[in-house]
């Protein structure tokens, strides 16, 4: 059950005056009977027709009634958009969204047989990244939408780079618009070739990976199968959904907990919040909230743990709640900080070596370089105190390079400039991630992959 469902649910009950714990309660167990959530994301190129695949997936698939459509036709063409009415569902349901009504509108449950699909639709690089980094969108899968007529293109290489290091591995490629080539095999086959150079090059392995010809706007290969391409074998785009593995939720890892915020709260006091990303949490548990006001880290002990009015004995990964710690005061911790099992704490780096992709950047990166750091809650300003090796896009590998530029792919050595909780790839890798934000966009994303520890 995520986060948005349960606030519809509040929503309705507030607006109909029905905001009880036992009508509540009963509302919540029956929700929580339906079939796993899973998050996946459209990405790909501007104008690769993500929108209008969505579009065409909730029509044909009866989650769009035909009357909503027949507005945004009007829509559409009042805007002189004629044939944009599928590419503007995403949009309403967008607007919708801000308006505030979650439950019923702006996650329609789009759902399988296996799932009940919440769809992330990814308009461009800065949207994408900037979701992930706040972690409001975590995909656990990925189309990745590629139009049969342009091929690859710059966001294409930056979106599968991006996917790669935010640990989306379950991904599917849809060749789109196969209706502007006549359907051919031939054109199907040379964006296969070209999109499977780019994403083994990111590190994925492409031989299981389904790439489905598609038009979005035609319908071909969305919802039904397509009668214009006999030569193709495999699932619709629908279909595909069911492919996906249901994600695991890594329970098994130490407690991780980054605080989104603080609140002082009459009758319960202090209430760190956040969404805990590893292990489990119980009632009583000696936790240590790191690194604290102090910087050294605080110790105390779970009292409550509360998920949108519910009173919980414990809670897992991937859940968002609020909890009250005995020994733990408001100025005490902040948003960054990162609540852990006080036996198996997490470390605070006094630098580490990372795997970065330079997504977008200006100019150059070289040493001293000092960008702010989005890692899990945090933003620690770090600094580029060694360009240890470079690939570049070609494959070519230099040790010791003098920069780095867009494109190029790298391990670097880098020193939080304060305090900065992390951990490697290899060792928890929902705290490894991280993305590089300068004047106001995203140059860089990567992952530790060794850390030197901070001496407290």
């Amino acid at each position: 059950m995520c986060k948005e469902d349960i606030l519809g649910v509040d929503k309705i009950f507030l607006t109909k005056g029905l905001n009880t714990q036992k009508n509540k309660h009963t509302c919540l167990i029956k929700m929580a009977k339906e079939k796993p959530i899973i998050n996946v994301a459209f990405v790909g190129h501007v104008d690769h027709g993500k929108s209008t695949t969505i579009g065409r997936l909730m029509f044909d698939s009866g989650a769009l009634p035909q009357q909503e459509l027949d507005k945004l036709k009007a829509i559409a063409a009042e805007h002189g958009k004629a044939g944009f009415e599928f590419a503007y569902v995403m949009d309403k349901f967008k607007e919708e969204r801000e308006r505030g009504v979650t439950i019923d509108l702006s996650y329609q449950k789009f759902p399988t047989n296996k799932f009940e699909v919440t769809i992330i639709d990814a308009p461009g690089h800065k949207d994408f990244i900037k979701n992930m980094i706040t972690g409001a969108s975590q995909a656990d899968a990925a189309f990745l939408c590629v139009a049969a007529a342009e091929g690859v293109q710059p966001q294409t290489k930056e979106h599968s780079w991006l996917l790669r290091t935010m640990g989306v591995s379950q991904v599917a490629v849809v060749v789109n618009k196969m209706d502007t080539v006549e359907y051919k095999e031939d054109a199907y086959k040379q964006v296969k070739e070209d999109v499977s150079k780019i994403l083994k090059q990111a590190g994925f392995k492409t031989e299981e990976m389904a790439f489905i010809p598609a038009s979005g706007l035609k319908g071909d290969n969305v919802v039904n199968k397509s009668t214009n391409m006999p030569w193709y074998k495999g699932p619709t785009i629908r279909e595909q959904f069911d492919l996906f593995s249901q994600p695991e939720k890594p329970t098994q890892l130490p407690l991780r907990m980054p605080l989104q915020d603080v609140y002082d709260i009459t009758g319960i006091g202090t209430v760190p919040v956040g969404k805990i990303e590893t292990g489990v949490m119980k009632i009583g548990q000696k936790v240590i909230v790191i690194p604290g006001r102090s910087g050294t880290g605080i110790a105390g002990e779970v009292r409550t743990i509360e998920m949108h009015h519910e009173q919980l004995k414990e809670a897992e990964a991937g859940d968002n709640v609020g909890i009250n710690i005995r020994g733990v005061g408001k100025k005490d911790v902040a948003r960054g900080d990162v609540v852990c099992d006080a036996s198996q704490p997490a470390t605070m780096a006094e630098e580490f070596i990372a795997q970065i992709a330079v997504i977008d950047h200006p100019t150059v990166i070289a040493k001293g370089y000092t960008p702010v750091f989005h890692i899990h809650t945090a933003q620690v300003p770090c600094q580029f105190v060694e360009l240890i090796e470079k690939t570049s896009p070609d494959g070519t590998k230099t040790p010791s390079p003098d920069f780095l530029k867009t494109g190029d792919l790298a391990k670097v050595r880098i020193k939080p400039i304060g305090n900065l909780v992390l951990e490697t790839q290899a060792t928890n890798p929902h705290m490894a991630r991280f993305a590089i934000r300068d004047a106001g966009k995203t140059v860089s994303a990567g992952v530790c992959i060794e850390i030197t520890p901070k001496k407290i």
